[in-house]
């Protein structure tokens, strides 16, 4: 937190396809509109040594995110981050199925990525918080409606 003061939540979890992403130890591909919301937007943190359970260690995660909205951490998983709790968790959402897509695209055959401007000029339409935010509010509506005591 003390390296990105704008961020106020970060979402982490080893999720199945994040996992599996960061065990090949690559970043995500402009191959679908959706992922072109992190082009050039997250960074890989190269470096599996353990459990996180120092300050350097974190220090180090910190650099590797740099200004961007997501980190894959290899071999471990992916954390994102926003300026709401809600665009943090719509981040990670997406970014889990962007793992998912890239994996299933590879494994059928060659997959045709989408040129460097376009990706460029969707994640300006796509990569902003305001926007993740907007996207999540229809799955808080349905938790908070499929579980109304959650927030008592």
């Amino acid at each position: 937190h003390q390296a990105r003061p704008d961020v106020v939540a970060a979402a982490h979890s080893h999720s199945t396809y994040g996992r599996a992403i960061s065990a090949l130890g690559q970043r995500l591909e402009p191959i679908t509109q959706d992922v072109c919301a992190f082009y050039q937007d997250h960074g890989l943190f190269d470096d599996y040594t353990g459990v996180v359970t120092d300050l350097e260690e974190g220090k180090r995660i910190a650099a590797a995110l740099g200004d961007h909205k997501a980190v894959i951490l290899r071999n471990h998983g992916l954390l994102t981050v926003g300026d709401t709790v809600d665009a943090a968790a719509w981040w990670f959402i997406t970014m889990e199925r962007s793992c998912q897509v890239q994996l299933l695209a590879k494994a059928a055959g060659e997959v045709v990525p989408i040129e460097h401007d376009n990706a460029v000029l969707t994640h300006g339409q796509l990569g902003n918080d305001l926007v993740a935010w907007v996207n999540y509010q229809p799955l808080y509506d349905q938790i908070t409606r499929e579980q109304p005591d959650l927030f008592e």
